[in-house]
């Protein structure tokens, strides 16, 4: 009998991202903002810059980075009620916020930084697949913004952000390895898998569940080897957009 073939909805091929563009500083008064689309999802990020931190690091002479995410009542097929209503975030809510928050602080060197917290706020406007792999992606451009603006304002030194860092999502779909998966394949995925690296290869976090059958560790070491090629491309894209913004700036 032979073995069904899963074909993409996009008609990407299998080591194909999303299509990606990004629109930076959308928000008048956030220090950094940027709206990322990839495929049909949509991502609002902004960050802000507060004075002082949180009580356990009072004293310390260090700074912190938190995020806060939430998806949009109608950003999906059936509108979503606002956690806000509800009175608490729920159990995704808040593991996809610290997730993003962990993925910033690993390539911010907190004591340049001084004692001031940045708040990245990642709003889901539409979504189709991946996002909070988008939301990281587009929330490191928004803090790169903020920290560019600090440095110079001459309020932190050079070397606040010590690398870059992006994310992905890999998965198992009718036995074939898929980058970048969108919300239907998503849904019918064997295996599930959200990755973060820095810009230079470094491993942030390994989401991966097996939803079906467990994998092998071939499986996963290939799993891992197609998120690093769609996060250098992130990556070059990021340091590409961070160029364009900043050569902008000195022409005015």
């Amino acid at each position: 009998m032979p073995q069904r073939v899963h074909r993409r909805t996009d008609r990407r091929r299998p080591e194909e991202m999303r299509p990606v563009q990004i629109e930076m500083d959308p928000l008048l008064h956030a220090e950094g903002s940027v709206q990322i689309t990839m495929g049909g999802t949509r991502v609002l990020c902004a960050a802000t810059v507060e004075p002082g931190v949180p009580p356990f690091l009072k004293g310390k002479k260090e700074g912190w980075v938190t995020a806060e995410y939430a998806m949009l009542p109608r950003s999906a097929a059936e509108r979503i009620p606002r956690e806000s209503v509800r009175g608490r975030p729920s159990g995704r809510t808040q593991e996809i916020q610290r997730l993003i928050g962990r993925s910033m602080r690993a390539v911010v060197d907190r004591r340049a930084l001084g004692e001031r917290t940045v708040i990245l706020d990642c709003d889901v406007i539409q979504a189709d697949g991946g996002t909070r792999t988008v939301s990281i992606t587009g929330a490191y451009l928004a803090l790169a913004r903020a920290v560019g603006g600090l440095q110079e304002a001459g309020k932190v030194p050079p070397g606040v952000l010590l690398d870059s860092v992006a994310a992905t999502s890999v998965g198992v779909v009718d036995g074939r390895n898929l980058l970048d998966l969108d919300y239907s394949e998503d849904s019918a995925a064997e295996v599930d898998m959200n990755i973060v690296m820095t810009g230079k290869g470094r491993i942030v976090e390994i989401q991966g569940t097996a939803e079906g059958v467990p994998f092998s560790k071939r499986q996963l070491n290939e799993m891992l080897a197609l998120a690093e090629k769609g996060i250098r491309r992130l990556t070059r894209l990021q340091a590409q957009t961070l160029r364009g913004t900043s050569d902008r700036a000195k022409t005015r």
